[in-house]
């Protein structure tokens, strides 16, 4: 059942109920570690707010200005606590808050400005940031990039277009291929899901995909092929994907088979195929190691066999 949420995101958070020690119980390698429902939802914003008192972070901090963010001091030894919040921030806007809702794209963009915070913590990549592939080449810090990525990209659906004309695939296309190069398996392989969300979510009308070759940008267009590539690795589907996954558990995290199914097999309108993906996501048990992605994961697959089945 979708958790509905009356009132989140202010910009005032109170004191945490939770100490920087919990919090950061709360986030380790993978997910984040709390149940899909209201418990998890208050455990989440308590450790926010932890993370927020780690930091010292004031009431008045503009944090969807990311000069302001950048701006602001953080020690060296409290990069993993801005890692975290960047994590926690996408996590809110993802799980609990509305699709397509101002609160999520201004907590996903939170998010990115935090992750960036950390990468520019670098004072190489800050160095280089205008030649962003060679200031991405000087970072080994997996989840500020990681984090970084994700919230970029996914404030970026709410202007596809506006994020293309502002260069941000480049961009995030080097992050993800650096993590690559360090460590694919982070986050349950999320960079494979990354890429593959990102190729088929690219333009793809004329007009658009006219509008992009004329910035100069033409091979950041929708392709299916590179999503196929990379959704691959992380999904059992020897009919597509003789080479099979990079890993024997990849079907334990549910979201790598709700990437394939709609970023691949939903856009090709593979119907049937997509039909049994989703279905074989329900049948499975939501399991103790990712309480909060493989229950959402199942909510978010019932929803899109409504579509195909309405079709």
């Amino acid at each position: 059942m979708a958790i509905v949420l009356c009132v989140i995101g202010a910009t005032v958070l109170q004191a945490s109920a939770m100490d920087l020690e919990e919090a950061l119980g709360l986030v380790p390698e993978h997910d984040v570690m709390i149940s899909y429902d209201e418990v998890g939802l208050e455990q989440l914003e308590d450790a926010i707010d932890a993370f927020r008192d780690a930091l010292g972070i004031p009431p008045q901090l503009n944090e969807l200005n990311e000069r302001a963010v950048t701006e602001f001091a953080v020690a060296p030894e409290l990069r993993d606590v801005v890692n975290s919040l960047s994590q926690c921030y996408y996590t809110l806007a993802d799980a609990f808050l509305p699709d397509g809702s101002r609160q999520a794209e201004e907590t996903y963009l939170k998010g990115k400005h935090w992750g960036l915070r950390s990468l520019r913590m670098n004072e190489q990549f800050a160095e280089l940031e205008p030649d962003y592939p060679k200031a991405v080449q000087t970072e080994t810090d997996v989840p500020a990039m990681y984090w970084a990525m994700a919230n970029w990209l996914r404030a970026a659906e709410f202007d596809v277009m506006g994020a293309v004309t502002g260069r941000v695939p480049p961009k995030a296309e080097a992050l993800a291929l650096r993590i690559l190069e360090l460590e694919p398996s982070y986050v349950n392989y999320g960079v494979y899901r990354t890429l593959g969300a990102f190729w088929s979510g690219l333009p793809s009308s004329p007009t658009e995909r006219a509008l992009v070759t004329m910035l100069g940008l033409g091979r950041y267009v929708q392709d299916l092929s590179r999503t196929l590539e990379y959704l691959c690795h992380v999904v059992d589907e020897p009919q597509l994907c003789p080479h099979g996954p990079i890993d024997p558990v990849v079907d334990e995290y549910f979201e790598n088979r709700l990437f394939f199914a709609q970023y691949y097999l939903m856009e090709k309108g593979l119907w049937d195929e997509a039909e049994r993906v989703l279905t074989s996501i329900l049948e499975d048990p939501v399991g103790d190691s990712y309480p909060l992605y493989n229950a959402l994961t199942q909510e978010r697959a019932d929803k899109l066999l409504s579509e195909i089945r309405d079709r």
